[in-house]
């Protein structure tokens, strides 16, 4: 099955719902032709991307709607009795038992040689009237009985319009070398409105080959709102940035659920190679990983992540073999721009990134410098054990979300570089999922051992790929960590230089220069990183810091709402942060309900304890405290400095921050410009402490 045409309406009551197997599908697309070209509405099929929920609720749904049901039926279909057309033949015949109209709804067509006599194919096939079109040959008879047929329906059905021309080329009907996948949709549209959709198109492209630049995405320059941003109306002018893309996540059609990783693996490293291109604007992988599974037109997709074209495909793994099909879709038009198939060894898998890469950038008219391979590659690995280890420990970062999740892939990043040593990605995705869990979620960052080993790392990723930001990054997260702030602000300064589109370098390097008093530089990164990556709650998150940093605390509050809007299940440190900056404008009862969404998280203790006081109610404050400690012992040394703070008590304050600083603890890059500590800044006590933590101007 497949994408419809611009000209064609698949959605609504009329259309014909064309079944065939893959082996058929150039027989079956002339007779797809032949009735769109009468202006009969069929839907189409051409994807691979056949099997799971979504794709099953969309082929009940287009039968269900359908007028006409048309099984293509040859010696393909008869041998192939587990074909994904089978499933579809059994909806259609399951439709007629429930239908209380007699109407014809069963237009059997067969393109070879096949004997209704005897042919295995549903029973009720053998009471309907069947049609031979040889090689999917279609006279006009045939097509002149469809519409009848549609045209009999009532007189609301819609009917044949006047025969239009079927463009050769990358028009109404998509180049079969590449099948078009179930995200894509096309809105109805007339004659006229397709006549309106090429001029746009050529104006697009028109514009794409220009010099002239296109205004960057609202988010990129003006002040976020309470809510992430939200697909524009139908109505509203879309202008996304030229050479602006989304990757979809590749589905995953080896039949293994299990392989997901693999898919999804895949298709994240496809987008991290394009976004080493300069001259592409690429959506992060949070966002366009949003989509996932959610029946969402690309229209919808392309809109709230302001992009003016999207990739898709599917992956199917074997023991030694990857096929991978892609398309690039304009998403303005609705055009397909290119599409191609790939059956590679496992072991090719790095030279298939760059070639589609390459076909990419060549579909949207970028000229690359220096060449795509010298970008797409770097880091990478030949080796398909390494690959595959390396994807699982990608997939098992990503869910890493407590201490005891953190094993598994430092594992697996282990694993990759066990089989290939010189993988550079490998060392430096290890070094930042290890560093980020031993200071977000354990106190291991005391442990000289494990400084030393995400060191090595880091510092290996640099020295097997000088040009790959990812080492750098990893740098400066663990120097940042380990309090030598220079150190840190270099390794991001080159990681930036590197990768200006890197979401991890936006991410981490917005933060450490917030706190640095790098005001407006990190309020930019982080702005930054919400156009790139507008569907991440993290991306409002660094915004909201920096924002906070800045003492914008009105500001700050409606970025942290973002990210609460983006991901509400999942926001415990957004909605604690919320609160502090209401706390900091001055605006209490807020502040108090926004630390208590998760009251017995412990930066919402530490919130609380902070707010209670202010309301004279210390004994609950004393109790938020006690809690605090309870549960994070030393490792929250930094955070009773500033409840202490706050509460008036300044020795004691003093006294954890010594302690804090004796244990190196990560929280202390804040001192320099937290409001919470301002009390203290003319203390004796406190500028030692400031000289000896070394922030660089």
């Amino acid at each position: 099955m497949g994408a419809e045409s611009p000209n064609q309406v698949a959605t609504s009551a009329g259309a014909v719902f064309l079944s065939y197997a893959s082996q058929d599908a150039e027989a079956a697309q002339r007779i797809c032709a032949a009735l769109r070209s009468a202006g009969v509405k069929v839907w189409f099929d051409q994807s691979e991307l056949r099997g799971g929920d979504a794709w099953d609720r969309q082929i009940r749904e287009r039968i269900h709607d359908c007028r006409l049901f048309i099984p293509v039926i040859s010696a393909n279909t008869e041998v192939r009795d587990e074909g994904y057309f089978r499933h579809e033949w059994r909806l259609a015949v399951e439709r007629t038992h429930h239908m209380s109209e007699k109407k014809p709804f069963l237009v059997p067509v067969v393109i070879d040689d096949t004997r209704e006599r005897g042919a295995s194919v549903p029973d009720k096939l053998h009471e309907v009237q069947w049609t031979r079109l040889p090689g999917g040959e279609t006279p006009p008879e045939f097509v002149a009985r469809v519409a009848r047929l549609l045209s009999s329906e009532s007189s609301t059905a819609p009917t044949p319009q006047r025969p239009v021309a079927v463009p050769s080329g990358g028009g109404p009907i998509p180049p079969t070398t590449g099948r078009a996948l179930p995200l894509t949709r096309v809105l109805p549209v007339t004659i006229a409105l397709l006549a309106a959709a090429v001029l746009a198109y050529l104006l697009v492209d028109k514009l794409w080959s220009s010099k002239r630049g296109v205004a960057a995405p609202p988010s990129a320059s003006t002040e976020v709102t309470a809510s992430p941003p939200r697909a524009t109306p139908e109505t509203a002018a879309f202008a996304p940035p030229p050479h602006s893309i989304a990757v979809l996540p590749f589905v995953n059609m080896s039949g293994d659920k299990k392989q997901e990783y693999f898919s999804d693996g895949l298709s994240e490293e496809l987008l991290n190679s394009l976004s080493r291109i300069n001259e592409l604007q690429v959506a992060a992988r949070t966002s366009s990983f949003y989509f996932k599974g959610k029946d969402v037109d690309l229209g919808t997709v392309a809109r709230k992540l302001n992009v003016a074209a999207v990739l898709e495909g599917s992956v199917r793994k074997s023991s030694k073999k990857v096929r991978v099909t892609a398309q690039l879709v304009n998403a303005v038009t609705g055009f397909h721009l290119w599409s191609q198939t790939y059956d590679r060894d496992l072991g090719d898998v790095l030279e298939l990134q760059t070639e589609i890469a390459e076909a990419v950038a060549s579909a949207l008219r970028i000229s690359l410098l220096g060449g795509a391979a010298e970008k797409v590659e770097l880091g990478g690995t030949r080796n398909p054990a390494a690959f595959d280890a390396y994807l699982r420990g990608l997939k098992l970062a990503r869910g890493a979300t407590a201490s005891r999740e953190c094993r598994a892939p430092v594992d697996a990043f282990s694993e990759a570089i066990t089989r290939d040593p010189s993988y550079a990605l490998a060392y430096a995705s290890r070094a930042l999922v290890r560093w980020d869990c031993a200071t977000y979620y354990t106190s291991e960052w005391l442990q000289q051992a494990v400084a030393s080993g995400v060191r090595a790392d880091a510092g290996r990723a640099i020295e097997l790929a000088p040009a790959l930001s990812d080492g750098y990054v990893a740098r400066s997260n663990l120097e940042s960590g380990l309090l030598r702030f220079s150190a840190a602000d270099e390794a991001c300064t080159r990681a930036l230089a590197l990768a200006p589109s890197n979401e991890g370098a936006l991410y981490y390097c917005s933060q450490l220069g917030a706190w640095l008093g790098r005001g407006e530089a990190a309020i930019n990164l982080a702005r930054r990183g919400v156009a790139l990556d507008p569907l991440n709650p993290r991306s409002y998150r660094a915004l909201g810091d920096a924002l906070r940093a800045a003492r914008r605390y009105d500001e700050a509050v409606a970025a942290y709402q973002a990210s609460i809007a983006v991901d509400p299940e999942h926001a415990n440190d957004a909605y604690t942060l919320r609160g502090w900056s209401y706390y900091l404008a001055g605006h209490l009862s807020e502040a108090q309900s926004s630390c208590e969404v998760i009251p017995d998280y412990v930066p919402s203790l530490v919130c609380q304890a902070v707010i209670y006081s202010k309301l004279g109610r210390r004994r609950d404050a004393s109790t938020a405290m006690a809690n605090a400690v309870r549960e994070a012992g030393d490792g929250a040394a930094y955070q009773y400095a500033q409840i202490h703070t706050q509460w008036g008590e300044r020795t004691a304050a003093l006294d954890a921050l010594e302690r804090a600083m004796r244990l190196r603890d990560p929280g202390m890059i804040y001192l320099k410009l937290d409001p919470l500590l301002d009390p203290l800044r003319n203390e004796p006590r406190f500028k030692a402490i400031e000289r000896e933590l070394k922030f660089p101007n």
